[in-house]
This record gives C-alpha cells, structure tokens and sequence, in this order.
C-alpha cells in the first residue's frame, strides 16, 4: 500500500520522470550524455551536439565527409566515399580494358577496341558434280546445297557459281552446258532462301579442267560447278 501511495503520490504532485530511453525533454538524457530527440534519448540533434570535425547523420554522430560532390573537391580531383581523390583521366576514344568496355561487334585486343573477326562456318565447298550432258542436280548436290545456303546467306562475301563442263561436244555446247549447270545451282540456292545479290553465274565451258585425263574418271571431275569466294 506505501509504494502504491508512493507512486500516486508522484503523479499527483511533481509527475514522475519517463523511463530511459524515453524522454521529455534533454534534461532526462543530460546523465548519458544524450539529447532529447521526437520522445526518445539520441546521442544527436543537430551538428552541435558533436564533438568538433563530426557531424548528425540519423541522430548519430560520425566524423564530417571531406566532401559531397566533386565541385568540393577542385579541379583534377573527384568526391568518392565523402573524400577528395585524384580523378583517373578518361580513356581516350577506343582504348579498353575488357570487351565490356567496347560497342557491340568489337573486342578489347591489345588495349584497344577493334571488330570481331568473322568467323565463317565449317562448310562444304567442294564442287556440285553433274552427270554426262546434264544440267540437272543429284540428290547429293541438292543435300550438299542444302547445307551450303546458311553459310552463303551468312557469310561476308558474293559468291561466283563457275560452271564447267568435259572435253566431249563442241567448245560452244560445253560453253552453254556449263552456263546451265551454273544456273541450276543458283535458282536451287535461290530457293532455298539466297540472296540473287549474292550470287553470281559464270560459263567457263572446256577450258579449265581439274583433270586433264581423257577418260571417265578424268571427265567426271571436270563436269562440275565451282564456289569462287
């Protein structure tokens, strides 16, 4: 009964002081050495509740930033982390690091930005073999092409379809033979999804054999259609 009469006691007459760290005014926090913040007991209010060369961040006292951005900081310097440090120069136009430093369709090689290198795919590039006096595809022609169309769509360069044919026939029918045989392996490609700007036809006829045997072996490598790149 004599704390409870205490207590009221308290209240009634003087009103008894808020339990730390809840306060009322800086004198509930002078003991801690603390101020009064919105009800409770900080170490700060403003700067000059800290000691010299610190500053109030978030009712907390820490030392003061050298500075905030870097026109504090003067010229060939650069604010980073509240201090002054000497700004790194920029890179001159081209110069890297790493490949993230250049655009896309570059890499870094020797500290400066340059273009990939194209890199064309493994593609079969040996000549379309024709039948005697044909024009008309095999079906390995047809799958050899089949394959070749990407690369050609893919790649850099025009490619020259250079028709030939054997010794057998006139000079002027094997000129128009290995004209047909050019032409063949063009629309194909062309059906298949090539480009006509990226490729070209050419006749060579007789004239220029891979072999130049006079026998069927000789005559089957020369009917031919060639990928001049």
């Amino acid at each position: 009964m004599k704390v409870l009469f205490a207590a009221t006691a308290c209240f009634a007459l003087t009103g008894c002081p808020p339990t730390y760290p809840k306060c009322d005014s800086d004198a509930n926090c002078s003991e801690k050495g603390e101020v009064c913040v919105q009800g409770q007991c900080q170490e700060c209010a403003a700067d000059q509740n800290c000691p010299k060369g610190f500053v109030c961040k978030a009712s907390k006292c820490v030392p003061k930033s050298e500075c905030d951005n870097d026109a504090q900081c003067g010229e060939g310097k650069a604010c980073r982390a509240g201090k002054c440090e000497v700004a790194q120069a920029p890179k001159p136009e081209g110069a890297c690091s790493t490949n993230e430093d250049c655009p896309s369709g570059q890499e870094c090689r020797a500290g400066q930005c340059a273009d990939k290198p194209v890199v064309e795919k493994a593609c079969d590039w040996e000549p379309v073999q024709f039948g005697f006096n044909d024009s008309a595809l095999t079906d390995a022609a047809r799958s050899q092409l089949s394959q070749l169309a990407d690369c050609i769509k893919e790649g850099p360069r025009k490619v020259t379809l250079a028709g030939h044919a054997d010794e057998r026939g006139t000079e002027e029918y094997n000129l128009q033979l290995s004209n047909r045989r050019a032409a063949s392996v063009e629309k194909y490609l062309e059906d298949l999804g090539v480009p006509a700007s990226k490729l070209g036809t050419l006749g060579y006829g007789e004239t220029r054999p891979v072999d130049s045997g006079h026998d069927e072996d000789a005559w089957a490598k020369n009917r031919r259609v060639e990928f001049a790149r």
